[in-house]
């Protein structure tokens, strides 16, 4: 039973003896994050049954605690404390478990584990599209020559043909849009992986400063572009209009 003053995690696939340290070390940091109040939180020990790791509030923090806890449960918590939430919940999935936080003043929040939905995964699917970014390799023997293109956060490898390649070697170190077909995969989280894309088309896209171009546009006699005060807004504006 909880003490006015007590958190209690449990982690229904362990027990105090099969618990492995380095494990219950990453749990308790997650909890510590999900807790907050790093001064006013300790652990106090694990009691046996499941493993259930206690965590003592000091009393000046009791409440603060208890309301990051309770967010989870009408959706208001900080994304700090979601994040942990989830980090949690992927460990005893990943564990093959389910837990349970139980404290003096929050309702329960139960953490699904091995028994929450398991995501879909979409694809493998062919999709034609492009890419952006900084030409970085051209080349290799095989029929297929392989290509990399770093767009700032990934490098992607594609291929093209010989032809195509001898052109857009002369690009490399450009920043380049490669226009193809790809073949692509959605995960159970939303995010894309490219497994390959082959390109069919290319052009260097143009690197300089908006500031440069729009002083080009202004200086081209009649096409008005001079007559509007907010051209950033502007370019925004046609953008997102496009889309």
């Amino acid at each position: 039973m909880t003490t006015p003053h007590e958190y209690r995690y449990v982690i229904d696939a362990f027990t105090p003896d099969t618990l492995p340290m380095a494990r219950l070390a990453e749990y308790m940091r997650e909890l510590a994050l999900l807790l907050g109040e790093p001064e006013r939180v300790h652990f106090e020990r694990i009691d046996r049954g499941s493993a259930v790791l206690i965590s003592r509030i000091d009393p000046p923090a009791v409440r603060t605690v208890h309301e990051r806890v309770s967010g989870l449960k009408d959706g208001t918590a900080p994304e700090d404390v979601r994040k942990a939430f989830r980090q949690l919940d992927a460990m005893l999935a990943n564990d093959n478990a389910v837990g349970r936080l139980t404290g003096p003043l929050a309702e329960p929040i139960d953490f699904l584990g091995r028994t929450r939905p398991k995501p879909i995964i979409y694809g493998p699917f062919n999709q034609d599209g492009s890419l952006d970014g900084k030409l970085v390799r051209v080349g290799g023997r095989s029929k297929e020559i392989p290509v990399m293109l770093d767009d700032g956060n990934r490098v992607y490898t594609c291929t093209v043909a010989k032809e195509q390649a001898k052109k857009l070697a002369a690009h490399l170190f450009d920043k380049v849009r490669l226009t193809g077909r790809g073949r692509w995969t959605r995960n159970g989280e939303g995010h894309w992986k490219l497994h390959s894309f082959r390109v069919l088309s290319f052009e260097r896209l143009d690197e300089r400063p908006l500031s440069d171009v729009v002083k080009q546009l202004r200086a081209v006699p009649g096409n008005g572009w001079k007559n509007i005060s907010d051209p950033y807004g502007e370019l925004d504006r046609l953008r997102r209009d496009g889309d």
